[in-house]
């Protein structure tokens, strides 16, 4: 799993903070503006088994959100891109159809 720091911001708040990675078998994924209390993040992409395949894929979700990632950089790009690369083959749990 691959985890990078970048900015998220929309028109009303910013989190300097956030998290853009890869997760196998999972998707890319995006966490932002943690609860300070419970620590769950108000926007949280790419929970889910292969919801966001690409990068381009969760940038693209962000913005639809109204939400734009800052300090992006090439060198977390192609790391992120080259994890993702080949697919893994199916866990156990996935062949035997407890995890979809």
């Amino acid at each position: 799993m691959s985890r990078h720091a970048v900015a998220v911001k929309s028109a009303t708040k910013a989190d300097p903070e956030a998290t853009i990675g890869y997760d196998r078998p999972l998707s890319f994924f995006l966490q932002a503006f943690p609860d300070p209390e419970t620590d769950e993040c108000a926007l949280w992409l790419g929970a889910f088994l292969e919801e966001y395949p690409s990068l381009e894929a969760i940038i693209e979700a962000a913005r639809a959100q109204g939400y734009e990632l800052h300090g992006l950089t090439r060198e977390m790009m192609l790391a992120m891109i080259k994890e993702a690369g080949p697919p893994s083959p199916p866990s156990l749990g996935e062949r035997l159809g407890i995890v979809r």
